[in-house]
């Protein structure tokens, strides 16, 4: 195969964690007497981390002030780790496609925004911990996505030229970030990207499922035997 390693986004690719943060949003909402969002709002609002949809949820005529983000954050986090992982459901063709990734033998990882603290217990909850053997969660490196930085991260930890490396997610901050660390990108349309359709034209492939990106790779010249 052409690509020597593999990195998928979480949330909204391999995982409709939604629900999950729409309850833990509802709860915080309510417990610090704000109006509740709905379901479709925080649809859009995921994508850039805990911080950012807390500020989202927050935000009607103004954005929140610093020391109440700050604030409204340790709630939600205090909510979502009694959620996490409840609701969430593994979207269609992810185990298929884990599967046969795992059987090409390459590595594989997973690259989320989402807090270190909920990404492990979450993939363990699951049961897609086993397929991975590096997870960058939003606190591992000092960049978060569309940064490049922790898909070249994950490239250090495999030993694999950015060139060879091929990452799969749902939104534009997937695909700014691979374009930026010189990667491959393969997208779901399935997903969320803050309420963005994605286009086809900014990334190497738009794929139905996990599966049909392994299938799909399999094509993929690699130019050394040629």
């Amino acid at each position: 195969m052409y690509f020597h390693s593999l990195t998928i986004d979480l949330d909204g690719t391999l995982l409709d964690t939604v629900p999950d943060l729409a309850e833990a949003a509802r709860r915080t909402l309510l417990e610090l007497n704000e109006p509740p969002r709905s379901v479709t709002e925080i649809n859009h609002f995921v994508g850039r981390g805990i911080a950012k949809l807390v500020e989202r949820c927050l935000t009607r005529d103004a954005p929140p002030t610093a020391a109440r983000l700050a604030a409204a954050v340790k709630v939600f986090q205090r909510h979502y780790s009694e959620v996490n992982g409840r609701h969430t459901r593994i979207y269609p063709g992810v185990l298929e496609g884990l599967a046969a990734w795992r059987a090409s033998g390459i590595p594989m990882g997973v690259v989320t925004n989402k807090a270190a603290m909920f990404t492990g217990p979450l993939l363990e909850r699951m049961g897609l911990a086993a397929y991975f053997d590096c997870v960058v969660s939003g606190d591992t490196t000092a960049y978060k996505k569309p940064h490049p930085e922790p898909l070249l991260h994950v490239c250090r930890q495999f030993g694999t030229a950015p060139a060879r490396h091929l990452h799969i997610g749902d939104s534009k901050h997937d695909i700014e970030a691979a374009r930026a660390a010189g990667c491959a990108i393969y997208c779901v349309p399935y997903g969320y990207n803050e309420g963005e359709a994605v286009d086809a034209a900014d990334c190497d492939a738009l794929v139905s499922d996990l599966l049909a990106a392994y299938r799909l790779a399999l094509t993929h010249p690699d130019l050394e035997t040629k």
